[in-house]
């Protein structure tokens, strides 16, 4: 049995306090398997708050879960939650300096970069901001805007440098925007654009280059599997096998030697699809399912786990949760 402990409530950005139930105690569960599915599943003791589309970024032995909304309340949410694996504990930080929903997010160099995003529901009120988090000192600074506003954004850190991917406008108008924020200059530039608009991907690092995956091209219903990699070196794109299970609003991250996509949505259903592109023998294999389908979540690994916060169970805004599932492998 694991146990939380909360010493002060959760602050909301809305300036309500959540409070957390303290002394919960949650049971580690593991969802037999499918043959030929490698992995397990266990839960972890849940986010003081149910929220959905928020970010997830691992740094420094801990996750971050960021933003988001709480479906049918309040949509600019400025949560910054910390997890404590070690402890198997949240505890909250200090809240971005703009509540947002769709926001894109990467650690590099220490810190944490919180990019793009929308204030209201249906991709509504698209923000330019971007922002850096010192988890040291629990402190936020903001960063010159993106040149094109956009939340359902990528973001990836490589080099020194942070890379903002695609994203949209509005309900309606998607972006192969691809711009870089060089933290050393404190200035962005624009890079070789995507091969084609899309949002709601995952972009991941592996071998010095940066791995787009899935998303869509417009409407819910409008998903793709492809799988895009961009080279700094040349500023070019290539294509690489494309994910099997074409979807959208998902999340992804590197774990174990794989490229991870799991979850994602369509008018219809959540998807439940946890599928690993293994960089060795450079073609997708399927993984255990998450225990529910999901979309709107945070993925970040850590360790022996990779770690799914939040989201919705339901399509859109049906079925918040508050879990966070540990996936691991043989």
């Amino acid at each position: 049995m694991q146990r939380f402990e909360a010493s002060s409530p959760w602050r909301l950005g809305s300036g309500l306090m959540a409070i957390a139930i303290v002394g919960l105690t949650v049971a580690a569960t593991a969802r037999s398997q499918p043959s030929g599915a490698p992995g397990s599943w266990t839960a972890k003791v849940p986010l003081p708050v149910a929220r959905n589309e928020v970010a997830a970024v691992a740094l420094n032995d801990k996750i971050y879960v960021l933003g988001g909304s709480y479906p049918r309340q309040k949509y600019d949410v400025a949560d910054n939650g910390e997890y404590d694996p070690a402890l198997d504990r949240w505890r909250a930080r200090a809240p971005m300096p703009h509540g947002l929903n769709h926001v894109g997010a990467a650690a590099l160099n220490g810190k944490i970069y919180v990019i793009g995003g929308f204030t209201g529901s249906n991709h509504s009120g698209v923000n330019d901001g971007a922002f850096e988090y010192d988890p040291a000192f629990d402190t936020w600074r903001a960063l010159p805007p993106l040149v094109s506003p956009r939340g359902s954004i990528a973001v990836a850190a490589l080099a020194g440098k942070v890379h903002a991917l695609g994203g949209r406008r509005n309900e309606t108008d998607v972006v192969a925007a691809h711009e870089v924020y060089d933290a050393a200059t404190g200035k962005w530039s624009e890079a070789a654009p995507l091969p084609r608009g899309r949002d709601h991907m995952a972009a991941v690092v592996a071998e010095g280059k940066i791995d787009l995956v899935s998303g869509r091209f417009g409407a819910n219903e409008d998903m793709t599997g492809l799988h895009d990699i961009y080279d700094p070196a040349a500023n070019a794109w290539t294509s690489a096998p494309p994910l099997p299970t074409p979807r959208g609003g998902g999340a992804g991250t590197l774990f174990q030697g794989m490229i991870v996509f799991l979850g994602g949505e369509d008018d219809k259903r959540t998807y439940d699809e946890n599928e690993g592109f293994d960089l060795k023998s450079d073609r997708w294999v399927r993984l255990a399912p998450m225990p529910t389908g999901r979309h709107g979540f945070g993925a970040a690994a850590l360790g022996k786990y990779l770690y799914v916060a939040s989201g919705a169970r339901g399509t859109g805004a049906n079925d918040p949760t508050s879990e966070l599932l540990a996936f691991s492998v043989p």
